[in-house]
């Protein structure tokens, strides 16, 4: 009977919201990004709308989902709020920050190397540059300000904040999109390199780290504040 009350809110998939699901259906979040479905900054788009604009079968989204092993998330959305932010700051703040300068240095290398390749990924390097200063900025907001006033259990005017660092999600949702193109969806060409393979194998974990993080933040930690009477 408890696992029937635990997916009663899940009852009509159909029509519940990516993040919904996401967030009390372990394992959705791996069939949402094969699909391409986006759960992070499209999160209250429901199902059969976000089928319907992929044009995707949505009785067989809804047949995965249901046969999706129960089991526990790897971050859980029942931990506490200062639980969370931790677990947040030492799984993808630090994670970030240490993959991002080894991740440049490779497209650096690639991109000499390879220059005269057609399937070298010209402005990859800039890319994930601009992307690792303007994470690190978002990072240090949230740490710095947003974080400890959280874990003091808020303030009236945690709206504005909040919504702001949303925002910045959205524009790093957009880069992962270019990085999706530069790089030919993380595919490597069959006579690429050792370090070239390694490229995309690591911008590929970065990417979905990154997908995971604002997931978490947006779907699971924000809403806690977000709502709330002044």
């Amino acid at each position: 009977m408890p696992r029937e009350e635990n997916s009663a809110n899940l009852v009509n998939l159909a029509e519940a919201t990516l993040s919904e699901i996401a967030v009390k259906l372990p394992g959705a979040t791996a069939l949402f990004r094969a699909a391409d479905l986006d759960y992070c900054c499209g999160s209250q788009t429901s199902l059969q709308d976000a089928a319907a604009a992929k044009s995707l079968n949505l009785d067989q989204l809804v047949a995965d989902l249901h046969g999706l092993k129960q089991g526990k998330m790897s971050i859980s959305a029942d931990l506490d709020t200062a639980s969370l932010i931790d677990t947040i700051i030492t799984r993808y703040h630090r994670v970030h920050s240490q993959e991002l300068p080894e991740l440049i240095r490779l497209a650096e290398h690639v991109e000499e190397v390879h220059r005269n390749h057609p399937s070298v990924p010209v402005g990859l390097a800039a890319l994930l540059k601009r992307m690792l200063g303007e994470l690190t900025i978002h990072m240090q907001k949230e740490e710095l300000m947003l974080f400890p006033r959280m874990r003091k259990g808020g303030w009236p005017e945690i709206h504005n904040p909040i919504t702001e660092r949303m925002a910045e999600h959205v524009e790093h949702g957009a880069y992962l999109k270019i990085l999706g193109d530069l790089t030919n969806d993380f595919q490597t060409p069959d006579d690429g390199c050792a370090t070239w393979r390694a490229l995309y194998a690591g911008i590929t974990k970065f990417a979905d780290d990154l997908v995971a993080h604002i997931h978490i933040e947006n779907n699971i930690l924000f809403p806690r504040f977000l709502g709330r009477a002044a």
